[in-house]
C-alpha cells in the first residue's frame, strides 16, 4: 500500500452483505496513515457502516448491484440476475469516469465491484474469491473463473485478504490452481476488530444475524424460538442498521438492530461463543479475536457452504447447516469440540 502514499483515492465496497464494507475499514485506516486523501462510495447499509467509521471522509452516492436471494437459495435466482449485474457493472464504470473528471482521483480501490476500473488510474480489485464455487459442478466453476478473471484482468492489481501459504482461511477460494494474469498480492486477513482485555463471560452468547433476506429473517425466527430456553445470557444483533422497529429485550436476552464497531468488538470479546453466518469477513474477525464460534452458512450460498466445511475440517469453527440448527444441542456439541483457531 506504500506505493499509494499521499494519493487521492476512491474506495468502494460491493453491497452484498456488510462484510465487503467492514473489511475495507482496516485498508482505509492504513491508507489514511500514509497520508492518502480518501473518498468513499456506496449506498444503504454499506454507507451507514463507512460513515460511522469515517464521519469526516467525503462520501459519494453509488448504486449497488442489489442482488436478491430466493427463499430456497441463490444459484438459480442469481443466474436470472446476470443481465442486471452486467448492466450495473457498465453503469458504475461510466459513473467512475464521471467522478474522475470531477474530482481528479489518482487511484481507485474496488472491493468486488467489477466496473470500478479506469485505463488512466491505478485500479485495485479486492477479493477472496478467485475460485467461485458452484452447485452445478466443476465445469461451471471453470466457466465462472474465466468470467471472473476476465473482469479482474481490467485492474492493475488484485489484493487477496488472506495468507499466502497453507495456513490460510479461505482454502481453494483464495488459492486456486491458476491465478489471474495481473499481479496478485496476499495482504493477510483483514479485521476492523482488535484484542481487548475483556474477560469472557461463561454461558454468554453473541448471535449476529447478518446477510440477505429472506434467509436472515428465517434464521432470526429460529433463534428467537429457541433462545428463550437457553439457561445463560445472550446478545442478539439483528444486522439491520437502518431498521427503526426493535425487539424488546429481557433480563437475560438483549436485542440490538445494530452496534457500532467498538460495541460489537466488546461483545465478541465478552462472549463464550459467537454464533453467526460463515461469511468470510466474520471468519477473519474470529481469527483476529481468537474466539470460539458456531457458524451457519446461508443456504444456497456456495461460498459460505464451502467455508463452513473447510473450517470445520480445520477445527477452526463448529459449523452446522441452518436446517439442522438447534441452539441447545449445538452449544453442547461446541463445548465438546476441539477448536484449533
Amino acid at each position: 500500500m506504500t506505493s499509494l502514499a499521499g494519493k487521492k483515492l476512491l474506495v468502494a465496497p460491493l453491497d452484498w452483505g456488510l462484510g465487503h464494507a467492514t473489511r475495507c475499514v482496516p485498508v482505509i485506516r492504513d491508507l489514511l496513515n500514509t497520508g492518502c486523501k480518501i473518498s468513499l462510495a456506496g449506498e444503504g447499509a454499506q454507507e451507514k457502516i463507512l460513515r460511522e467509521e469515517f464521519p469526516s471522509l467525503p462520501f459519494l452516492p453509488l448504486k449497488g448491484y442489489r442482488i436478491k436471494y430466493a427463499k430456497a437459495g441463490l444459484t438459480g435466482k442469481l443466474l436470472l440476475q446476470v443481465p442486471s449485474i452486467l448492466k450495473s457493472i457498465k453503469e458504475e464504470n461510466k459513473w467512475l469516469n464521471e467522478q474522475v473528471n470531477k474530482y481528479g482521483f489518482d487511484a481507485v480501490i474496488s472491493d468486488n465491484r467489477y466496473g470500478l476500473y479506469h485505463e488512466k488510474l491505478f485500479s485495485v480489485f479486492i477479493t477472496h474469491q478467485l475460485c467461485i464455487k458452484s452447485s452445478f459442478g466443476k465445469w461451471s466453476e471453470s466457466f465462472l473463473q474465466k468470467w471472473n478473471y476476465k473482469f479482474i484482468s481490467r485492474f492493475n492489481e488484485c489484493w487477496i485478504p488472506d495468507e499466502e501459504g497453507v495456513n490460510n482461511l479461505a482454502g481453494e477460494l483464495s488459492h486456486p490452481g491458476k491465478l489471474p494474469a495481473i499481479p496478485v498480492k496476499y495482504i493477510g486477513a483483514l479485521s476492523r476488530f482488535q484484542q481487548k482485555n475483556i474477560e469472557t463471560k461463561m454461558d454468554h452468547l453473541l448471535i449476529i444475524l447478518s446477510g440477505p433476506e429472506p434467509q436472515r429473517t428465517i434464521l432470526e425466527n429460529k433463534v428467537i424460538d429457541q433462545v428463550v430456553s437457553y439457561p445463560g445470557t445472550a446478545t442478539i444483533v439483528r444486522g439491520l442498521p437502518a431498521e427503526k422497529n426493535i425487539i424488546p429485550s429481557t433480563n437475560t436476552i438483549h436485542f440490538y438492530n445494530h452496534l457500532s464497531a467498538e460495541e460489537l468488538n466488546n461483545e465478541v470479546m465478552k462472549a463464550e461463543f459467537l454464533i453467526s453466518r460463515s461469511g468470510y469477513s466474520t471468519v477473519m474477525d474470529i481469527a483476529a479475536l481468537q474466539k470460539k464460534s458456531i457458524l451457519i452458512p446461508t443456504p444456497g450460498q456456495t461460498e459460505q457452504e464451502y467455508l463452513a466445511e473447510y473450517l470445520m475440517k480445520k477445527k477452526f469453527a463448529f459449523c452446522i447447516n441452518q436446517k439442522e440448527f438447534s441452539l441447545l444441542k449445538n452449544i453442547s456439541e461446541a463445548k465438546q469440540f476441539e477448536y484449533y483457531i
